[in-house]
């Protein structure tokens, strides 16, 4: 079984006929030919055509026969895309937010702030661990594979919430990609340019030294010094990218720093019998670009890997389980090839990302209700695996079960899951890769009871 390529068209000329694929449009061409035709005008000039650009995408995405919407966040690039929908629109547009009771991955709020400044017309549901326990059984068959992007939850209850009111919905994806906007872009860039030319042994002393406190001690002394710190210093989930940062310490090349910083489990072997890493875009040296810098080269890699197959498939499959149509104006080809005229600079400055793109939200939307920590659309799925999706888990992750079906080593799975479970490491979402497998395993096996797998499964690290 395959899946057909990005940018590709498949031809079936008859029934029993050979198809054929042909490549429409080139994710790859168009980044290349955007760094070859530099943007040669300033500043101001870059945020007019930039904004001029995205109101264009933005209209041809609006053309609609039937109700239309938006996912709104309250973050840079869905309320970037809600201003212009709303500075077309002759009526208050439909916009949809999903919280959650757990104030550090709420963003429902300054959702609602974002929207009472537009005069959308907002409705938002916050969610319930019980509510998300209900919907997990369904995961399998919604993504019909073992999708393990845990924002798959919110992202298809948004879905549903938007699909009571409206046929068609907006979203800002893509943004962080075309724009540099995920901390990894300002954290791998810094962490290179400070450690390189230490000596790895000493490199891996400052490991330990941030691993000797649980991601829950780091929390707690971030939380502390919060308010002496400027809004945009502030982080969500410090303990757990101070851990990942210990993880990373000893990459021996930018490139080895990017695919520690994107893997989970990073050696398939210690946990897949057999297990073995694939061939993929990110483990071809070859694909690594001569003269682009760092940053760059990262939101390349995650514009070809990372957006396709989990932010598209995610949005994708989760709005069209419900009958939804999801567009993303971002992806517009004009727009892509512009951002990539741009430099470095226009996109990550001051230790913030996605600077143009907010030039262009702030134009629409006062700052102040827009600098804020960044939290992505995550969910608290490491509380809720040690509450309400504990049992549901326990099973799934039972040692026995994981012996008997041969296709994981149970002893480093289990190791996690207490760990998980007394609280000294935040591991959701290596386990939360496991558990997806787990249920789409196990849902294949009630839909056929003969079912066998005709080959092993291969890991990702990432």
């Amino acid at each position: 079984m395959s899946k057909l390529g990005a940018g590709c068209l498949l031809t079936l000329e008859s029934p029993g006929g050979e198809p054929s694929i042909e490549r429409y449009w080139s994710f790859e061409e168009a980044a290349a030919r955007g760094v070859a035709h530099p943007f040669e005008g300033g500043e101001r000039e870059a945020v007019t055509r930039l904004e001029e650009l995205l109101t264009e995408a933005v209209r041809l995405r609006m053309e609609a026969d039937v109700p239309l919407g938006a996912f709104l966040s309250g973050g840079i690039d869905s309320s970037t895309v809600v201003a212009l929908m709303q500075a077309l629109s002759p009526r208050p547009v439909r916009t949809f937010t999903i919280g959650f009771h757990e104030a550090r991955y709420n963003e429902a709020e300054q959702a609602s702030l974002v929207a009472r400044h537009l005069h959308t017309e907002h409705t938002e549901l916050y969610v319930t661990p019980a509510e998300a326990t209900e919907m997990i059984p369904r995961l399998p068959s919604i993504y019909d594979e073992p999708f393990a992007d845990s924002s798959q939850i919110p992202t298809f209850l948004v879905s549903e919430l938007a699909r009571r009111h409206v046929t068609v919905a907006l979203s800002g994806d893509a943004g962080d990609e075309l724009f540099g906007g995920y901390t990894r872009y300002l954290w791998a860039t810094r962490i290179w340019r400070a450690t390189h030319w230490i000596r790895p042994a000493v490199r891996r002393v400052a490991a330990r030294a941030l691993t000797a406190l649980s991601t829950r001690q780091w929390d707690g002394l971030a939380s502390a010094a919060d308010p002496l710190l400027p809004e945009r210093m502030r982080q969500s989930n410090p303990g757990d990218k101070l851990h990942k940062l210990a993880e990373v310490l000893e990459a021996g090349s930018p490139r080895a720093l990017y695919y520690g910083l994107v893997s989970h489990w990073k050696d398939p072997s210690q946990v897949v019998d057999g297990g073995q890493e694939p061939p993929t875009p990110l483990t071809d040296s070859g694909q690594w670009r001569r003269g682009w810098d760092f940053a760059q080269q990262m939101m390349y890699f995650d514009a070809i890997t990372y957006l396709p197959d989990d932010i598209l498939v995610k949005m994708d499959r989760a709005s069209m389980s419900v009958s939804l149509e999801a567009r993303v104006p971002l992806l517009d080809p004009r727009l892509i090839e512009f951002a990539w005229s741009l430099p470095t600079d226009l996109k990550i400055r001051r230790g913030q990302g996605k600077w143009i793109l907010r030039q262009v939200l702030y134009r629409h939307v006062p700052r102040e209700l827009i600098e804020r920590p960044k939290k992505g659309f995550a969910v608290p799925i490491d509380a809720w695996l040690r509450g309400a999706l504990r049992p549901w888990a326990e099973e799934l992750l039972d040692e026995r079960r994981l012996r008997g079906e041969g296709f994981f080593h149970p002893a480093p799975i289990r190791r996690k899951w207490a760990e998980h479970l007394g609280g000294g490491r935040n591991w959701q979402y290596y386990l939360w890769s496991v558990l997806m497998f787990e249920a789409w395993l196990e849902q294949a096996k009630q839909e056929e009871p003969k079912w066998r797998p005709k080959s092993r499964p291969q890991l990702f690290a990432c």
